[in-house]
């Protein structure tokens, strides 16, 4: 069996990674794996199957209506954006675009904030480094802040899910954690972004959504938290054999993988009920900072970089020292609370 579990988690860890196929079909390719995982394992029973069906609804009912209120305001939204971007200083405009999406994508999802955010940069017609900048850190601040809620990711679907926990545990586990990291990603963004070019146009010229894109988002994410539901139940005997008795600050830093492979995906990999609370506190944070130094590490990399064509170099460039930076600051933090 642990040989067989084995096997399946080096395909989810490479494969999504190295062949393109797959990575386009990523939601199908974690299903067959999760349900892969679930039946040599031996949890592939109704209880494991009424669940896996069960965690995703709230979290893409939360998508779907999201995107449609989005696709209904986009056009008063964009006037609104140029209107503030011209009435206030521009880095601290900026600055407090990112701390906003960080702060709401726990309500109306991170996938969403990132749409929010691609139509702002859009908008905005920065000049290609100050708006690489904007992006990269409110994808930060994106990643940490949706966390708060179930309904916020994936990655707090699952760990909500597999901890058999309430609305409110990662709020209460990680609140003032991340809080500061949002706060934080917004005013680097008075340091960090000098841009040389700003837009006067009135719109971000890109078409809207059409409503059954919205439903075919919506069903991918549906389909992505089921899969890991199953990853997660399927995994189970790996984590009870080899994480358990790791050190909680060993696990952080191990979690620097999620800077190539998506956090959620590790999270249903990694996070079991028999944790201590410490332990499950330094693997979330571990994923959501490091998840953010590369385009795979979370949902918010992935959909604005696709739509603004960032590049991985460029992304990493700007993604990656920031990335270790964060991570040395938690990690100094976590130590002072052992």
């Amino acid at each position: 069996m642990v040989i067989g579990l084995i096997g399946i988690l080096v395909l989810v860890l490479l494969l999504p990674f190295t062949v393109h196929r797959i990575e386009r079909n990523l939601e199908l390719f974690l299903f067959l794996m999760g349900c892969a995982a679930a039946y040599i394992s031996g949890v592939l029973q109704p209880p494991l199957i009424t669940k896996a069906l069960q965690d995703p609804l709230h979290i893409t009912f939360a998508v779907i209506a999201a995107g449609i209120v989005f696709r209904w305001v986009r056009g008063p939204f964009e006037s609104a954006v140029l209107y503030w971007s011209r009435l206030l200083p521009f880095r601290l405009f900026l600055a407090c675009i990112i701390m906003i999406l960080g702060f709401i994508s726990s309500i109306i999802t991170a996938i969403i904030a990132a749409l929010v955010l691609v139509a702002i940069a859009s908008v905005l017609q920065m000049d290609r480094r100050s708006e690489i900048r904007f992006v990269i850190l409110a994808c930060y601040a994106i990643g940490m802040g949706a966390v708060l809620t179930p309904i916020g990711e994936p990655l707090s679907t699952i760990a909500t899910s597999k901890l058999n926990e309430d609305f409110y545990y990662l709020m209460n586990l990680l609140g003032w954690d991340i809080v500061a990291g949002v706060f934080a990603f917004g005013l680097l963004a008075v340091f960090l972004i000098k841009p040389s070019r700003r837009s006067t146009r009135d719109s971000s010229g890109q078409a809207a959504e059409s409503y059954g894109g919205i439903l075919v988002r919506g069903m991918k994410v549906y389909i992505f938290v089921l899969a890991l539901t199953l990853l997660g139940a399927g995994f189970e005997p790996l984590i009870r054999l080899y994480l358990l008795d790791l050190h909680p600050l060993t696990l952080y830093w191990i979690n620097m993988i999620s800077a190539v492979l998506d956090n959620a995906t590790l999270a249903a990999a990694e996070i079991s009920p028999a944790m201590d609370e410490a332990t499950i506190q330094a693997i979330l944070l571990g994923l959501l900072i490091s998840g953010g130094m590369l385009i795979p590490g979370n949902i918010p990399n992935i959909i604005a970089a696709g739509k603004l064509n960032i590049r991985s170099g460029e992304w990493a460039r700007t993604g990656v020292p920031l990335g270790l930076f964060a991570m040395v600051v938690y990690f100094v933090i976590l130590l002072a609370r052992q």
